[in-house]
């Protein structure tokens, strides 16, 4: 029998995806859920399901937190004397502030606390190219690492600071919702000629590959406050207002998400910064600073 342990609290769609390549990689796998009947497909699998938190943090030394949010993972685990000794690692969703509270909430539990994230979806979980990164205790992440690569072959420790998973995982995951929604107008234009999504695909793709290109000057430009380099200033996106509208209604497509955008173009351009790279935007967002 192994002498490998881990427990996964949350059994949801990712927690399930943790908890499987814990077992996949030979791991004596506990795991638990508020409900409880949410575990049966991993118990069919061989994992060992507890009805009490208590009892399935007490089966092993690290323990791997998959709730929803910091909130719920703190609720779930309040009073659990048995955390006390053993590493938590949470992957769950949250601010950095929400984060650091935790991690306070951990460490007075006695428990060594590291905070990470996945950039990836479930099904990715446990590929050697899916990316974890984390902030906290070095020595838990240097402890833990070949048992966190099981999840995902590229690893990294951002700092000490208990809250950098949360904190990159908000700046990182701010550009999924707005790629995702540019997407979906694109497939409802071609959708409106009767063309399927499908045909849009290999453009998107060299679209993106050309944005990641760009990356590394924009952050430089931003880093810099040198908004000259890009060669793509806010006057050129800002004259395309009106070709929005036009768009819009030429289509039958409805796009209210650009309201706000177009709204920081217009502020840009009447501070004067029509000429500036479009990366200058930053500082229109930058409030209080």
């Amino acid at each position: 029998m192994t002498d490998k342990h881990v427990t996964v609290l949350g059994t949801g769609s990712m927690g399930s995806a943790l908890a499987g390549a814990f077992l996949a990689a030979g791991y004596r796998t506990h795991v638990w859920n508020r409900s409880h009947a949410r575990t049966a497909p991993l118990v069919s699998a061989g994992a060992i399901a507890h009805e009490r938190i208590a009892d399935a943090v007490a089966a092993s030394p690290v323990i791997i937190a998959s709730l929803t949010t910091f909130a719920a993972t703190g609720e779930s685990l309040r009073g659990v004397a048995e955390l006390a000794g053993r590493d938590l690692i949470t992957v769950n969703s949250g601010t950095p502030s929400q984060a650091r509270e935790f991690a306070a909430f951990a460490t007075g539990a006695g428990a060594r606390f590291l905070g990470g994230a996945i950039k990836n979806v479930p099904a990715a979980v446990g590929n050697p190219d899916a990316l974890l990164y984390f902030g906290g205790d070095r020595e838990v992440f240097a402890d833990q690492e070949q048992t966190l690569r099981v999840l995902g072959g590229d690893l990294e420790f951002l700092g000490p600071e208990p809250d950098l998973a949360a904190l990159y995982e908000s700046a990182v995951g701010a550009t999924l919702l707005p790629t995702l929604l540019g997407f979906f107008e694109g497939a409802a234009i071609l959708a409106a000629r009767g063309l399927p999504a499908r045909t849009m695909v290999p453009h998107s793709t060299k679209w993106l590959q050309m944005i990641e290109s760009l990356l590394p000057i924009m952050a430089a430009e931003i880093d810099s406050k040198d908004y000259t380099r890009l060669g793509s200033s806010i006057e050129v996106f800002h004259t395309a207002i009106d070709g929005d509208a036009h768009l819009a209604a030429e289509s039958g497509v409805d796009l209210p998400w650009h309201g706000p955008v177009h709204e920081l173009l217009r502020r840009a351009v009447a501070e004067g910064r029509g000429e500036q790279s479009v990366t200058a935007l930053i500082e229109l967002l930058r409030t209080g600073q």
